[in-house]
């Protein structure tokens, strides 16, 4: 089917869209609000349900004092044969409960705006009616469409992590449906991240009557500090920030302990790698006497990186968009998501395939209603044709 007579389709569905936007955004679903993200994913069962796909539901259980977190939702569609197509969303925000009472969904002119409606309820519901508009079109050039509505991504998918990066080599191309960037830009890359806490140990002392015996681990975090931002710039696309710096007790007394948290990027896994490796030696390495220096470092994204497959996808998407009557970018952020995972383990990714929005985990969120029609659009083309 040709991409105008997908776009029609698209357009019948548009009331049903906002008004389904309207119904999730006004939830408040905090990744730890697991009852509100859980009537999320009651939505979407329903929906997959209704639209004829197999559907898994898996609870969370908290171990080692976790917090519980809500379901996992996965859904499946069969088709007559072809690519098999992974689809990730997301149903948590960042937003804490009575946030929806503060500020409910709202529409003013073209803009919609409330907790999540753009990061990423708007591109949640792209993946369901876009393969809507195929089932309508009777489009199923396809082997199988697996749905991923993940409940965790906003704080790194520790839940829901593993289980995506064990579907994504079982398909051909990944999709991940968080919002197109404020310009419309699809994404093609995004910055691996390795998040280290670093605890400097010193030897307390009384700093006025006997200096001398103390070790302050304050002055070899101050080192520290500025050893590791000094790592900006040092390679192409890679930032280090401490951004949080916790020690010391009291002014007369030298501080015995202090906690360093920094956040490692890079586009690619090379320079990560290299930056891991100096930041290691960094904190090998002191300067105050005496002092001992513990480092836990956790890689909880790769970098994704716009390889081979990734740009055969971008060309694909923009070959749709301009018969849909637009034209498409795609661009690198540094910003982490559950494509860092679908691209890490090897399979053929672009994100960013939302509708546009913007001010994302800010009270200003937005999303463009006249750019709903077009992304599901895109995304029932950019299957249709793989």
């Amino acid at each position: 089917m040709d991409a105008a007579s997908l776009r029609d389709l698209a357009a019948r569905r548009y009331d049903d869209f906002v008004a389904f936007l309207e119904r999730m955004v006004n939830v408040d679903c905090g990744s730890y609000t697991p009852d509100g993200v859980n009537v999320i994913a009651d939505l979407c069962e329903a929906r997959f349900r209704d639209d004829g796909w197999e559907v898994e539901r898996r609870a969370h259980a908290p171990s080692n004092g976790e917090s519980e977190l809500g379901d996992l939702v996965i859904g499946t569609l069969h088709g007559s044969g072809g690519p098999r197509v992974l689809l990730v969303g997301h149903m948590d925000t960042v937003f804490d409960e009575g946030t929806v009472a503060e500020r409910p969904f709202r529409i003013e002119g073209s803009t919609a705006y409330g907790p999540g409606v753009s990061d990423m309820k708007a591109g949640l519901l792209t993946g369901f009616f876009a393969v809507q508009v195929l089932q309508e079109a009777a489009s199923d050039g396809f082997g199988q469409i697996t749905y991923v509505c993940n409940p965790d991504e906003e704080i790194g998918s520790p839940f829901s992590g593993p289980l995506i990066r064990e579907l994504a080599p079982r398909h051909d191309v990944a999709f991940v449906l968080e919002g197109a960037r404020e310009n419309g830009d699809i994404v093609s890359a995004r910055k691996g991240i390795t998040d280290y806490e670093i605890t400097i140990h010193g030897r307390a002392a009384h700093a006025g009557v006997e200096p001398e015996k103390g070790r302050n681990a304050l002055l070899e975090a101050a080192h520290k500090i500025i050893a590791l931002q000094s790592l900006n710039g040092r390679w192409p696309g890679v930032t280090v920030n401490v951004g949080v710096a916790r020690g010391g007790t009291r002014t007369n007394v030298v501080p015995e302990r202090c906690e360093l948290h920094v956040d490692l990027r890079s586009l690619q896994l090379e320079t990560l790698k290299v930056a891991e490796a100096e930041v290691a030696r960094i904190c090998a390495e002191t300067v105050v006497p005496d002092v001992t220096i513990d480092v836990a470092a956790s890689g909880w994204h790769r970098p994704m990186e716009k390889k081979e497959g990734a740009a055969r996808l971008v060309a694909l998407a923009v070959e749709v968009a301009a018969e849909l009557g637009f034209d498409l970018s795609d661009a690198a952020t540094g910003g982490a998501s559950d494509a860092n995972t679908t691209s890490a383990a090897g399979t053929p990714t672009i994100d960013g395939l939302g509708p546009i929005g913007g001010d994302d985990h800010a009270p200003g969120e937005w999303v463009d209603l006249t750019s709903i029609v077009p992304r599901v659009a895109l995304l029932a083309g950019i299957i249709a044709r793989l």
